[in-house]
């Protein structure tokens, strides 16, 4: 039996959210909104807790040095999270 249940479980978000896109208020809403869903996608993709994730970097944004800003990332948080 072939069929495409997967990829349509992939993309259902999108469709379940395309109408909703389209009221974002203005462009500077949408671009937000767009950045907001990718932090999300992020996430889930390195199997991060974005809530987790979004306190600690709030905690720590203020006095992490520049050259480690990258261990805020959400792709580098696991990594950190794992080895304390």
């Amino acid at each position: 039996l072939i069929d495409n249940n997967l990829i349509e479980n992939k993309i259902r978000p999108v469709a379940l959210g395309r109408k909703n896109y389209l009221f974002a208020g203005s462009h500077k809403a949408a671009q937000r909104a767009a950045a907001i869903y990718s932090f999300f996608a992020i996430c889930k993709k390195h199997e991060v807790n974005p809530y987790e994730w979004l306190k600690y970097t709030l905690e720590n944004i203020m006095t992490i040095k520049y050259k480690d800003i990258k261990n805020l990332y959400p792709q580098n948080y696991k990594k950190l999270q794992l080895s304390k």
